[in-house]
Parts: C-alpha cells; sequence; structure tokens
C-alpha cells in the first residue's frame, strides 16, 4: 500500500487537508496541473474578512484567524474593507453593514481613503479594518511542505480510474496507480466528477465562474494603502495588487467544470458598475482572467466522512471561503477522521457534514 491517505486535488482545500492528514499517516496528494493552486485557488482576492460567509463559514474563518497570524511567521498583511452605498442599494448596504459588523463613516471619510471616490454618487460608506491580504502561495506552500513531511506530492496526474478495494481505494492516472485506506475528495470543481468515478454519490456541487480585470492605477494615485472595495450587495468589488487595481464585476454564472476564462461582456458590466462610483475612469485593461467559486446546494462547505462511504472524505464547496477558512476547515476534517471533538461547535460540524444530502 502506498499511503494511507490519497488526496485528490492540489488547490488550497488539499493541500492544507494533506497537511493535518500527514500528522496521521502518509499521504499521497494527486494535482492534475503542472503546479499546486492552479485554478479557483491561483485566482482568489486572498482577502481574510472573518465575518464574510454563512455562519458555519465565520465559525471557521474564526478558528483560523490564529493559524494565519503566526503559523509559519503568518501570511497576512493590512488591507481594510471599504464598503460603498448610493440611493438606489440602501437595503443591500444595511444588509452588508449588518452582516460583515461594519463601522459606517461618512463619504468624506471614505474620501479620505479612496480619494477617487465620487462622493456626488456614494451616499453611505462602512469600514472594517480588520481585514487582510492573505499570502496564498505562502499559505499553500506552507501546507505543501507539510504534506512532503510524511508523503508526496504527484503533479500532472489527471485521474481517470478510481476503485474500491478490499484494503481502501486505488487511484490511477494512465500506467501509474496508488493505494491507500482512505480517499479525500478535494478536486474543486471536478469533485462530483471524482465522486461518480469512486462510485459515490455525486452532491449537486454546481462551479460558478468569477471573473477579474486588472486595470492601471487609477490617475496614477498609489493604491497601495488602499482597502479592498466592495460594492453594496457585492455587485463589485476592486482591491490592490502590486501597483495596479484589480476589479470583479462579482459575477456568478454556473459552468462546467473548466479553465476558466472572462467574458468581456460580463467585465464590461462590471467594470461599469465599478465606474458609476469613481471619478477617474477606466481607460484600458493590462489584463484580465476567470476562476470558478464551487458551491453545494445550500451554499455550505462540504467536510468530512461521505454520508454511505466512510472512508471517501468530502473536502468540497469552499466558494470563495477556502483560504480564509483553510486553517479550521483542515482540522475539521483531520479531526472527523481521526475521531477527534472538533474545535468548532457541533451545530457547524452537522451544517457541513456531507450527509446532510
Amino acid at each position: 500500500m502506498d499511503a494511507d491517505f490519497i488526496v485528490i486535488g492540489g488547490g488550497i482545500a488539499g493541500t492544507s487537508a494533506g497537511a493535518r492528514l500527514a500528522q496521521l499517516g502518509r499521504v499521497v496528494l494527486l494535482e492534475a496541473e503542472s503546479g499546486l493552486g492552479y485554478h479557483a485557488s491561483g485566482r482568489s482576492a486572498a482577502l481574510f474578512e472573518q465575518n464574510y460567509g454563512s455562519v458555519p463559514t465565520i465559525a471557521l474563518n474564526k478558528a483560523s484567524a490564529s493559524h494565519h497570524q503566526t503559523a509559519d511567521g503568518g501570511v497576512l498583511s493590512p488591507r481594510g474593507l471599504l464598503l460603498l452605498g448610493t440611493d438606489a442599494t440602501e437595503n443591500a448596504y444595511q444588509h452588508d453593514v449588518v452582516a460583515m459588523k461594519l463601522t459606517q463613516m461618512s463619504a468624506a471619510e471614505a474620501k479620505a481613503l479612496v480619494p477617487i471616490l465620487d462622493d456626488t454618487v456614494i451616499t453611505k460608506a462602512a469600514h472594517h479594518g480588520d481585514a487582510w491580504d492573505i499570502d496564498t502561495d505562502r499559505l499553500i506552500q506552507n501546507f505543501a511542505r507539510q504534506v512532503r513531511g510524511n508523503g508526496d506530492i504527484f503533479q500532472n496526474v489527471r485521474v481517470d480510474r478510481v476503485e474500491k478495494t478490499a484494503n481502501g481505494w486505488s487511484v490511477s492516472c494512465g500506467d501509474q496507480t496508488w493505494t491507500a485506506k482512505v480517499l479525500v475528495n478535494a478536486a474543486g470543481a471536478w469533485a462530483d466528477h471524482v465522486a461518480e468515478l469512486a462510485g459515490v454519490a455525486p452532491i449537486g456541487l454546481v462551479p460558478y465562474r468569477r471573473s477579474m480585470a486588472r486595470i492601471p492605477a487609477p490617475g496614477g494615485h498609489d493604491v497601495s494603502g488602499w482597502p479592498m472595495i466592495f460594492g453594496a450587495g457585492e455587485t463589485w468589488y476592486a482591491k490592490p495588487d502590486a501597483g495596479a487595481l484589480l476589479v470583479s464585476p462579482a459575477d456568478e454564472d454556473p459552468s462546467e467544470p473548466m479553465d476558466a476564462w472572462a467574458d468581456d461582456m460580463t467585465i464590461a458590466e462590471g467594470l461599469e458598475r465599478y465606474q458609476t462610483h469613481m471619478t477617474e475612469p477606466v481607460t484600458r485593461l493590462l489584463a484580465t482572467w476567470a476562476g470558478l467559486r464551487t458551491f453545494a446546494p445550500d451554499r455550505c462547505l462540504v467536510l468530512g466522512r461521505d454520508g454511505q462511504v466512510s472512508d471517501f472524505i468530502w473536502v468540497a464547496g469552499q466558494g470563495g471561503y477556502g483560504f480564509q477558512s483553510s486553517p479550521a476547515a483542515s482540522q475539521l476534517v483531520a479531526d472527523l477522521v481521526a475521531g477527534r471533538t472538533p474545535e468548532i461547535g457541533p451545530e457547524h460540524v452537522a451544517a457541513m457534514d456531507p450527509g446532510r444530502f
């Protein structure tokens, strides 16, 4: 037998789960692409905001804070979050303020943070200073190093056969085969496909496209100290990035699992929503791309043993919360596998249990 655990998927879900499980036994991690974090993980907005997400997700976020801040030197740097509202978005704005526990400020105060805001359009603003950039590559590589401490990572491995055996599982790619007692499905947008290969009932996961444009720093401003900016109702957002600005239409279009790309019309619509709040127009694009955010039907993460096949472990449905929740989500998976009492409350564990489907 090659290992105790085979993990399919080398994004943040798979690398973090593999790192925790490596403390329980030998891990083999299989990634279809040439590098870790290629798909959704490599296209994340990379913000740690504890109050962003559903109730179970927020519980994971809060349980992840200490790891993000201290483990391996920490992966966080200050950013802050700014929410903008207009007369037309009053209801959505009020909902977001309450949901994310933001502190309201005047439009003038918001303009002091982001000088290109159009305070003739923006009627309301709210801020949270405790939102942080995540060094996503460092986080993945930290987890990957822990996997390699008690196992191996194989890249360019597109799994085409999964078989149940008397002793666990056999997973193959062409003429290569690995065996293990436990199979961990962390395949992101492809997680239901992996389940079907394994003869396990799919959950009904749906990948949704999220597009991004990178634009030059507006008006030549130094954007490095600007917060991440959200339109009320998350109809768009913008975030500083290496001297430029990332702008997303916050689109959520259902997709087949694929190497996603940005739709030009969707990008244009999102940039228009962004521009209505700003005094500086967008004159050119530096780049565009898209990723897939995959959700379960109830939009909660799917973490733990399959309801019918106990040695098949789901680490799926991260949506847009994979990086910020990964330390606690992976610890929860390891605790469940080891039969330990999880750190987060039982009501949250039940909300993310694959058996709920």
